[in-house]
């Protein structure tokens, strides 16, 4: 630890923990992570109930050796890499200035 920082109690990481502000980022991380992960095995659970019990659907071809199955296999990717790029969007927007408030009020020692 530098000489200029301070250690920081266990009482004053529950008052934090219990401050309203600190409740709100939990909340707003909820809802957002939640839904989204929701979302995404939903889309999955689909994905795998199609390759066990619509064969014919997931063989039809689109393309040459294309098929469906492999489009909506690549589409678990994409969706993948599109939900991290939301959450990096969201993170940085909404959760990481309201985390830095809240650490620079802790370590400043208004808690």
């Amino acid at each position: 630890m530098p000489p200029t920082e301070t250690a920081v109690s266990g009482q004053e990481y529950m008052a934090v923990q219990a401050s309203p502000e600190f409740q709100e980022l939990r909340s707003r991380l909820r809802r957002f992570v939640f839904p989204m992960s929701a979302l995404f095995l939903v889309w999955y659970t689909v994905y795998v109930l199609l390759g066990a019990f619509a064969h014919e659907f997931m063989a039809t071809k689109v393309w040459g050796n294309i098929n469906v199955g492999i489009i909506v296999g690549l589409g678990q990717f994409v969706s993948t890499f599109v939900i991290t790029a939301i959450y990096v969007r969201f993170a940085n927007r909404e959760l990481d200035p309201r985390a830095m408030a809240i650490r620079d009020k802790l370590e400043g020692g208004a808690a």
